[in-house]
């Protein structure tokens, strides 16, 4: 019965955690997916949140395995699906984006990451930047930052 009891303590204590929102001068700190011990080492949010303004992190498409898919089209739409999942963490949409910049380790790889890329936005695309870079962590081919602004606050 104790081995039940702390099973359900932590459980609740994970849950209230993650994705934790520590909020901090008026700031709220985006951490999604990761344990305590693992937010305890990161030096960094996956995004904060500033009055209506949302700060995101740079994501890469990497699978579960922390690998880059063999298509652009699939790293693409890895990283667009985090940045998507931590936008709605912070109670906002694809829509409230007002600002993305893409670092590319090959330009020629512009037409497969819009042809994805484009299928995220319903109501225009925000304003962006796509900048070539040399070597991105992991061996990613794109790595996607933005700002995000919640319409109506």
């Amino acid at each position: 019965m104790k081995l039940a009891t702390h099973v359900v303590a932590s459980a609740i204590l994970l849950l209230a955690t993650l994705p934790a929102l520590a909020q901090q001068d008026g700031r709220k700190h985006i951490v999604i997916g990761r344990t305590p011990a693992e937010v305890a080492k990161s030096p960094w949010s996956d995004a904060v949140l500033v009055g209506n303004t949302l700060y995101l992190s740079g994501y890469i498409g990497v699978d579960a395995h922390n690998q880059v898919p063999k298509s652009a089209e699939e790293e693409t739409r890895l990283a667009m699906e985090e940045l998507k999942h931590t936008v709605e963490a912070a109670g906002m949409s694809m829509d409230d984006i007002v600002k993305i910049d893409v670092l590319c380790t090959d330009l020629s790889l512009f037409p497969p990451f819009n042809s994805v890329y484009r299928t995220y936005f319903k109501n225009g695309f925000p304003a962006r930047t796509f900048t070539g870079s040399s070597q991105l962590l992991l061996g990613a081919h794109f790595e996607i930052t933005g700002v995000a602004i919640k319409a109506g606050k």
